[in-house]
């Protein structure tokens, strides 16, 4: 089983841990196990037991092996889980084979190894396994041992009752196995996607936080320069009349004494401007969110609103900055000349809308805008790509922020999409939590 060993795979597919497996195969164990047991034993049907037994306990034993051989860590290749699952769905059919065939009404468990694959398995192997079953499931159909029953009895079943139980076994492992690949692929892509969203959000604390790292530089540079400093201006009185020293004693206490300013420049604005840094007007938030990008040809058109009570004045939230940035750098991606960001607000809400006088959203995609690795429209000649992974970050980030974004093509004639961005007040202003 040289292929249980690390196997790096270029998609991101959540390989299977062989432990998962290891308890899966008990439960089918034991459940087979019971199932010869309460048909041999109680009921008194003729059965194989045996045989029925000795495919179960190879199965048992393969559990072991795995279980003594390989850490409970193990992750499996893909080809290797599918070793593995196909050995399932033989063992399965086997046990099949001696008790009825498709006639079983546990035949329908065969689809139980396709479904598995489908969800941490590429499509390829989940098709070539499924393939595989349907051929097993086809022989079944004609090829069996007798069904179990009452001894001096025969219970004869249709053929088109077979081919119903065929076909329902069929359709039973096609349909769960895409519904259980599609709910697989949004986890994983879920997954991505918020995790590049906290590596963004990271990022953009770090640098929230550079201000707090040059003043904790300043404090601890200070005493070492005062001590420079010092001596500096003790050379220069003992070396001061000294022609060979005189220059290079007066240029290192100048140039100390120049560190010492910096510092103590660096050590106001972190202790002055503080407020300044921590909190923020939204007029200022917005014109810092639009400012970097007037320079691409598109214009950038401001319009307040109707303005109700004072300014909101917010927490200087880098999510939100990352995110309303997003936006309007979508905005002039997708703008054929302008775009516009508007705002108001009120005793109770705050709103920011960010439209385009581009094409607009398609309407049969409009409800999925938002959603990660999504591509939506096409950009203007200006450049930008589509909605996808860049918009699902923008979108999480201002939600947590406790605002509602909605996007929509926009009622003017002239302008395309539409993005609204919503805080009731007590959120933007940090009132409450």
């Amino acid at each position: 089983m040289a292929n249980l060993m690390p196997f790096q795979d270029t998609k991101q597919y959540h390989r299977l841990r062989l432990t998962t497996l290891i308890r899966l195969r008990w439960l089918a164990i034991i459940g087979q196990s019971l199932a010869v047991i309460t048909v041999a034993y109680w009921l008194n049907f003729p059965l194989p037991v045996s045989l029925c037994f000795a495919l179960i306990a190879l199965s048992a034993w393969l559990n072991l092996f795995f279980a003594l051989r390989y850490p409970a860590t193990q992750r499996l290749a893909p080809r290797a889980a599918m070793a593995i699952l196909l050995f399932d769905a033989l063992q399965l059919a086997g046990l099949l084979y001696m008790t009825g065939g498709l006639t079983n009404p546990f035949s329908i468990l065969m689809s139980v190894p396709v479904v598995i694959s489908a969800t941490s398995l590429p499509p390829r192997y989940t098709l070539v396994l499924g393939a595989v079953v349907g051929v097993v499931a086809t022989v079944l159909a004609f090829e069996h041992l007798p069904l179990p029953w009452y001894q001096g009895a025969e219970l004869s079943m249709p053929l088109v009752f077979v081919a119903g139980i065929w076909v329902s076994v069929v359709a039973t492992i096609a349909f769960t196995a895409i519904y259980a690949w599609r709910v697989a692929e949004e986890a994983r892509m879920l997954g991505n996607a918020l995790a590049a969203t906290e590596l963004v959000l990271q990022r953009e604390q770090h640098l929230s936080a550079l201000d707090g790292l040059a003043a904790a530089a300043a404090h601890e540079l200070g005493t070492p320069l005062a001590t420079i400093a010092l001596v500096a201006k003790e050379m220069e009185r003992a070396l001061g009349a000294d022609e060979r020293f005189r220059e290079d004693v007066t240029l290192l206490r100048s140039q100390s004494e120049r560190c010492r300013e910096i510092l103590k420049r660096l050590t106001s604005l972190s202790s002055e401007g503080e407020v300044h840094l921590k909190r923020l007007p939204l007029t200022s938030l917005v014109e810092e969110v639009t400012a970097p990008h007037r320079d691409f040809g598109i214009g950038i058109r401001l319009e307040p609103g109707k303005l109700v009570g004072a300014e909101p004045v917010g927490r200087r939230n880098p999510g939100v900055i990352y995110g309303l940035g997003n936006l309007v750098e979508n905005a002039v991606d997708f703008a054929r000349h302008e775009a516009v960001v508007r705002w108001n607000w009120d005793l109770d809400q705050v709103a920011i809308e960010i439209v385009d006088d581009g094409t607009g959203f398609a309407p049969e995609i409009i409800h999925r805008i938002g959603e990660p690795y999504m591509t939506s429209r096409q950009a203007s000649d200006q450049g930008g790509g589509g909605l996808g992974l860049g918009l699902f970050i923008a979108k999480t980030l201002l939600e947590r922020s406790g605002a509602t974004v909605s996007f929509r093509n926009s009622e003017d004639e002239n302008l395309g999409a539409s993005v609204f961005i919503t805080w009731p007040r007590r959120f933007f202003t940090g009132e409450t939590a």
